[in-house]
Order: structure tokens, then sequence, then C-alpha cells
């Protein structure tokens, strides 16, 4: 049975900006605008009658003009390294999350679509194929819907778009949630400490970069197009000379460098030959190398590769000079590792 959506505008896909011109069209004065958006934003608002500094015939106009609304959580699955949340949306779709638990911080790994049209074959999420991008409310509900599952004195302090879907598809709502995300005025994150993960959309990354300067990570993968174009489709229509092109032009401030994740399958794309290929790619680009191991998922058909297979691919990649670093996935256990995310019912990976 389809879900009803309320018709009202969701509060939390606003801009303050657009808050603030929402109360005005009500009879409030433009600072009233700027209230509605601190508290929904900054203290994290779920009921509006919560703001308890306002008029109630304010408050009532505008319950009738909008709506707040947030993913809410429906089940969550934890080990010692990792939080994986899955949320319901209000049209009755889910998507996930993971709260990755750092020695000395905590990184949050968001979505930014329904499932994913990309269809990498060593990811999860591409065997769904896509239903719909994320509001920009949807994708900040999952930073402000976690804040009860912090510690207290906790805080998010990396972001990361590496969760169900190619953020560069939905690259207005997950600008314009940015934008929230790292004003001063509210979320407040440091931009140096957030990262957007693409396959590498050769059109889009001219656009995004016109945004807040945050990190980028492409999702590489093979060196060469020929094996590039089996494992991710997108390579087809844009092949990896434009790819390099765009990423030579990437506007990287003083000391950063973009970073290349690069999953590691056994006998497919971790011979020592094909690291020296991808150092050739490489050469010329300010860049460190994430080796990501294959994590395993239900129905998957490629396996994680010999530990010895990583050692060599990364000792060829660090003979010609390049950081490497092999990153061991967290929260594989509960399903929540780079790759794994379904956004279904968590009790289906013990039934697969």
């Amino acid at each position: 049975m389809r879900t009803m959506i309320d018709p009202r505008p969701n509060l939390l896909d606003l801009s303050p900006s657009e808050i603030t011109d929402l109360c005005v069209s009500l009879g409030a004065k433009p600072y009233r605008g700027r209230q509605v958006a601190a508290w929904i934003f900054r203290r994290g608002l779920t009921d509006l009658d919560q703001m308890t500094d306002m008029a109630k015939d304010f408050r009532q106009k505008l319950a009738l003009a909008a709506r707040l609304s947030r993913p809410a959580p429906l089940e969550t699955a934890e080990d010692e390294e990792a939080l994986k949340i899955l949320w319901r949306l209000d049209d009755g779709q889910a998507v996930e999350s993971v709260l990755i638990r750092e020695r000395s911080h905590l990184t949050l790994c968001l979505s930014s679509q329904v499932g994913c049209a990309l269809g990498c074959r060593f990811c999860r999420t591409g065997t769904l194929g896509f239903t719909r991008n994320l509001t920009p409310g949807e994708i900040l509900g999952q930073i402000l819907g976690l804040r009860p599952y912090l510690a207290p004195g906790e805080k998010i302090s990396n972001l990361v778009f590496m969760g169900m879907g190619e953020p560069l598809l939905n690259r207005r709502n997950v600008m314009k949630s940015l934008a929230i995300i790292t004003d001063p005025d509210y979320l407040a994150m440091a931009r140096k400490h957030i990262s957007i993960s693409t396959v590498g959309l050769t059109p889009e990354l001219p656009l995004l970069a016109q945004g807040p300067a945050i990190g980028l990570t492409i999702s590489l993968s093979a060196p060469d197009d020929q094996l590039r174009d089996q494992l991710m489709p997108i390579n087809r229509q844009y092949p990896l000379a434009g790819l390099k092109k765009a990423l030579a032009a990437w506007p990287l401030p003083r000391g950063r460098r973009i970073t290349i994740a690069y999953v590691l399958l056994k006998d497919v794309n971790d011979r020592p030959e094909q690291a020296a290929a991808l150092s050739r790619f490489l050469t010329g680009l300010k860049v460190k190398i994430n080796l990501i191991p294959f994590n395993p998922w239900p129905g998957a058909t490629f396996a994680a590769p010999e530990l010895s297979a990583v050692e060599r691919f990364q000792e060829t990649l660090a003979a010609r000079r390049h950081t490497v670093i092999v990153r061991w996935s967290k929260g594989r256990r509960v399903s929540a590792a780079c790759g794994q995310l379904a956004g279904q019912k968590m009790s289906s990976d013990h039934d697969a």
C-alpha cells in the first residue's frame, strides 16, 4: 500500500533563507526565521511546540504551513567498531548510515540515495537498483537523528558521503545539505573533515568544486578501462582518461590530496602488475591510496584477497613512492562495512 505524503513543505528540506521567507510570509519578522532555523539545525528540534521563545499563535501558523519530519530509526545493529542504523523515510523507503568508532574520533558514513543506479559489481547497494534521491532533510536527518545514540561529550567529528547511492547523481541536494552542515551558525562541521566518495562522474566534478572545499574520494578499483568497464559499468560512459583530466583540475587546498579508494578483489584486481598499472595511471596526480579488502555480503560473486596479496599490492605501490594505506573496514560483523549496505531489515542478513 502506498504511503501518503503530507503535502506541506518539510522545514528540514529548506535552507535558512527559505525558512526566513516562509516566516515572513506568515507575518513574522525576518529574525523569526533565523530563530526557527537555529532551533531545527543547531538544537535538533523535533516538535514545533518546543520553540518556547516564540508566541503560540506563530507556532500554530507555522504548523499549518509546514511540517517537521526526519528519518525515523527502525533498527540498529552494533559491535565494538560501528553502529549501523536503518532509517525509515516518510514514503516507507529505508536507508542505512553507519557511525564508525575510530581511536580518537567518530566518523559518520551517510547515504545520499535510496539504492543506486550504477551497478558496481562489488557493492551490495549496486544490486538493489535505484529508487530515488534523498532530500536535503533526509540527509541532514541522518546526522541529527544520531544524537541520541552518542554518549555524553561525544560528537561526530568526520563525515563521509560513502553510504548508499552516488552523491554526484544527487549533487544539488547534497550541496544544499552541505551548506548547513558547514555553516558555523548551524551544524558547524569543519570542511576539512568532510569527504564525498564518487565513482568519478566527470561532468559533475567541476560543479561539485564550486561548493564548499571538502575532501574528494574516487572509487577506482581497477587500473585500466577494460577491467573497470566490467566492475563499474559507468566507466563505459566516463572512461579513465577523462576522469584523470578532471582530477588534475580539481582545486586542492594546500597540503590536501585526493583519496583513491581501491577495493581489492581476490584474483581479479589484486596482482602486483595491476598495482604497477595503477601507479602509472596516477602519475602526476596528488593522491593518497586507500586499499579496501573486499567485504563479503550475501550473494556476492567475489571473495576477499589473501593477506599476502594485499601486502604485495601495498608494497608495489609504496615502492613507487605512493602514500598507501590498507583500510580494514569496521563493522563487518553487522554488515556495516564498505560495500555492504542494503537498506533493509537487518534480520534478512542472518536469513541469507
